[in-house]
């Protein structure tokens, strides 16, 4: 027998073995991301915030204290938004209810879905940070050159440790394209579409109930 057909079965068995190792990899290698995505939200490593609405916690006001909370927005090359703030930053005392408004602006001439998400700096300061209602949680859609205003309402915890007296939010838009158009394909409302008309009524209901509270933030 040729020494080439005894060896065959060696040979085979070594590229079944090679490939399902490379298989193993990549598959590795693609749940790496959503692994770590949830490691960071738990842990608040690489400022990941968990992107729920949070419950509002009725703790007293540390009015001896300030921190500058300062809001930074990027836009995306894949989506022709601009995303801006009303103020880049504003003082607030921990255990302060604050608010404070983004504008999202539709460039083109044609509907797009985006989404904004948001990153923390320090990440220390992540587990201290409640956001109860925010534009991040769900995806938002603007018709061709719209212009779109949504609150931001957060909370920054009284037990936020002593040597952080800053903290900078970012927020990254991305683009949603697949989404988009199979909303349109099924012809079902786009749910960013929905959550903002659910978010300006529940933002309004929070500002009547805090307004006439020390509760808005003092802008710098």
């Amino acid at each position: 027998m040729d020494s080439r057909e005894q060896n065959q079965p060696g040979i085979r068995r070594t590229v079944i073995r090679t490939s399902a190792v490379l298989v193993g990899m990549f598959a590795f290698a693609f749940a790496l991301v959503p692994l770590y995505d949830v490691f960071c939200r738990i842990t608040g490593i690489n400022g990941k915030v968990d992107a729920t609405a949070q419950a509002i916690v009725h703790e007293e006001v540390d009015d001896a204290r300030y921190i500058n909370v300062q809001f930074i927005t990027r836009g995306s090359p894949g989506l022709p938004w601009q995303m801006s703030v009303e103020v880049n930053q504003m003082r607030v005392h921990p255990g302060q209810l604050a608010e404070v408004d983004f504008t999202f602006t539709n460039n083109s001439h044609r509907d797009s879905l985006g989404r904004a998400v948001p990153s923390v700096s320090p990440s220390a300061a992540t587990p201290y940070l409640r956001k109860i209602s925010c534009f991040c949680f769900q995806e938002q859609r603007l018709q061709g050159d719209e212009r779109l205003t949504i609150p931001l309402v957060f909370q920054l915890s009284r037990d936020l440790p002593v040597d952080i007296n800053t903290v900078t939010l970012v927020y990254t838009l991305y683009p949603v394209a697949s989404e988009l158009q199979q909303a349109s394909r099924d012809g079902r409302p786009e749910p960013g579409l929905v959550h903002s008309l659910i978010s300006r009524h529940a933002d309004s209901a929070i500002e009547r109930r805090f307004k006439n509270t020390k509760a808005w933030g003092e802008a710098i």
